[in-house]
C-alpha cells in the first residue's frame, strides 16, 4: 500500500451532494490501506463569482487583494470535504496553500512554485489523518502574501505536493473518464485513451486540451510523476500519463500513431504590416512584445514584396494579452517604421498531436486533405517533431476538428459520457 494523491476539480464538489460522494471516495481509498493526500478546488462555479464580484466593487480590482479574495473558494472546499470526512469515521485535516508549505514567487495571479515544504502534511498523515489541502494557492517568499497559481493551478498543486511527498501516484479527478482523443463536446464520438506520455500530454495542454494544466505536467514529467485522470463520477479505469507507453503496458503493446486532436479558441491574430525587410527589425518587433510579458505561440513572415522591400508578420497570443501587445508594438513604431498593425481574435487553433507521427509518413497528407475535404480554409501552419496546428476560423473549429478525428479512424462506436459541464 503506498501514498495517493487525489486532486477534485469544481464540478466534482459542485454542491453538498457532490462534496459527500467525493468523501465516500477518499475514505474508500484510506480503508483500502493506503494513505491519502487531497487537493481540491473551488466548489462549481465560485472562482468565476467572486471575480464577477471584484469587478463589480472595482473596474480594476488590486492583484494583491484579488488574490486574497479568489482563494476563498477553496478554502470552502477543504472545509467542508473535511467535514464530510469526519462523519464518515476518518479523521481530517483542511490546510490552506500556505499551511501545506506552498512556497511561490510573487507575482499575483500567476505565481510560480519555487519550494514546497510539507512538514505539517506529513505530521497529518502520520498520525493517521487524511489531509485536505486547499489548490490554487500558495505564499510568496518575499513578501509571505497570499497568491494563486492562474487558472488549473490546483492541478499544479496536486502534483508538486505528490513530487515533494514522494507519492506513488497522482490522481485527477474530472467530469470526464479520462483523456481523450478529442474533447467531447466538440466530437462526441471522441475515444478515451488508456496510456498518453508525458510529451504528448504536453502538447495537447498547449494546444488547447483544457482536461490537464500544463504547468501541472510540466511539473509531473521533470519528476517522473504518473498522473492518473479519472472520472469522480464513476468507477472507469481512466488514463495514465507516463513517461513510456511500452514501459507501462508491456513491449508488446506499439505505440498509437495520434493521441488527439486539440483546439483553442482563446488566441488572437496581430500581423505586422509593411515592416522594413532588413536585420533587426524582427528582434526589435518580438523584444517589445516580450518586454510586455505577452507569450506569443505561432509566427509568420511573409516574402518581402520585391517593389516596397517590406514584408508582413503575423503571430498568435492569448486574446487577454492582444491589447497589451498591440500597445507595445505602438510604442516601437517609431523605431521598426511598419506600416500598420492588424488584430483578429475571430481565430481558433486546431492541433493534432502523437508521438507516432516520427516513423509515419503521410500525415500532414491526411491532416490537410481531411481539412479540404470538409471546407476548412487554413490561415497559418506550425509544426513540432510530433504536432501539426493550423489557424482557421472560429466557427470552422467543430468542423475541423470533426473531419480530422474521423479522417485518423479515431471516432469511437458510441458517444462520450459528460457527467458534468467544465471538462475539470
Amino acid at each position: 500500500m503506498g501514498l495517493v494523491v487525489q486532486k477534485y476539480g469544481g464540478s466534482s464538489v459542485a454542491d453538498a451532494a457532490s462534496v459527500k460522494r467525493v468523501a465516500a471516495r477518499i475514505v474508500e481509498t484510506k480503508r483500502a490501506g493506503h494513505d491519502v493526500v487531497v487537493i481540491v478546488s473551488a466548489m462549481g462555479d465560485t472562482t468565476d463569482d467572486l471575480i464577477a464580484l471584484a469587478e463589480q466593487v472595482s473596474p480594476n480590482p488590486a492583484a494583491r487583494e484579488l488574490d486574497m479574495l479568489l482563494t476563498a473558494g477553496e478554502r470552502i472546499s477543504m472545509a467542508v470535504l473535511a467535514m464530510a470526512i469526519h462523519d464518515l469515521g476518518i479523521e481530517a485535516r483542511s490546510y490552506t496553500g500556505s499551511q501545506a508549505g506552498l512556497i511561490t514567487d510573487s507575482a499575483h495571479g500567476r505565481a510560480r512554485i519555487i519550494d514546497v515544504t510539507p512538514g505539517r502534511i506529513q505530521a497529518a498523515i502520520a498520525d493517521g489523518a487524511v489531509p485536505i489541502v486547499a489548490g490554487f494557492q500558495g505564499v510568496a517568499q518575499d513578501t509571505k502574501d497570499i497568491t494563486t497559481l492562474g487558472r488549473g493551478g490546483s492541478d499544479t498543486t496536486a502534483v508538486a505536493l505528490a513530487a515533494a511527498l514522494g507519492a506513488d501516484v497522482c490522481e485527477i479527478y474530472t467530469d470526464v473518464d479520462g483523456i481523450f482523443t478529442a474533447d467531447p463536446r466538440i466530437a462526441p464520438k471522441a475515444r478515451q485513451v488508456p496510456y498518453i506520455t508525458y510529451e504528448e500530454m504536453l502538447e495537447l495542454a498547449a494546444n488547447g486540451a483544457k482536461v490537464l494544466h500544463l504547468r501541472c505536467v510540466e511539473y509531473a514529467r521533470r519528476f517522473d510523476l504518473p498522473i492518473h485522470v479519472r472520472s469522480s463520477f464513476s468507477s472507469k479505469t481512466g488514463t495514465f500519463v507516463v513517461s513510456d507507453i511500452s514501459r507501462a503496458q508491456g513491449d508488446a503493446v506499439e505505440q498509437p500513431i495520434i493521441a488527439g486532436v486539440a483546439h483553442d479558441m482563446g488566441d488572437a491574430k496581430i500581423t505586422v504590416v509593411g515592416v522594413p525587410d532588413k536585420p533587426g527589425m524582427a528582434a526589435g518587433i518580438f523584444r517589445a512584445v516580450a518586454d510586455a510579458e505577452v507569450n506569443l505561440d505561432m509566427i509568420v513572415q511573409n516574402v518581402s514584396a520585391a517593389a516596397t522591400g517590406r514584408t508582413d508578420v503575423t503571430f498568435t497570443c492569448p486574446q487577454a494579452d492582444g491589447q497589451k501587445a498591440l500597445a507595445a508594438l505602438e510604442k516601437v513604431k517609431h523605431e521598426i517604421e511598419f506600416e500598420d498593425l492588424r488584430y483578429d481574435d475571430d481565430i481558433a487553433k486546431v492541433s493534432l498531436v502523437g508521438a507516432g507521427m516520427r516513423s509515419h509518413p503521410g500525415v500532414s497528407a491526411t491532416f490537410f486533405r481531411a481539412l479540404s475535404d470538409a471546407g476548412v480554409n487554413v490561415e497559418m501552419i506550425s509544426t513540432s517533431e510530433i504536432r501539426i496546428s493550423v489557424v482557421t476560423r472560429t466557427e470552422s473549429a467543430a468542423t475541423a476538428v470533426q473531419a480530422v478525428h474521423t479522417a485518423f479512424g479515431l471516432d469511437a462506436d458510441g458517444e462520450a459520457v459528460i457527467y458534468g459541464g467544465t471538462g475539470r
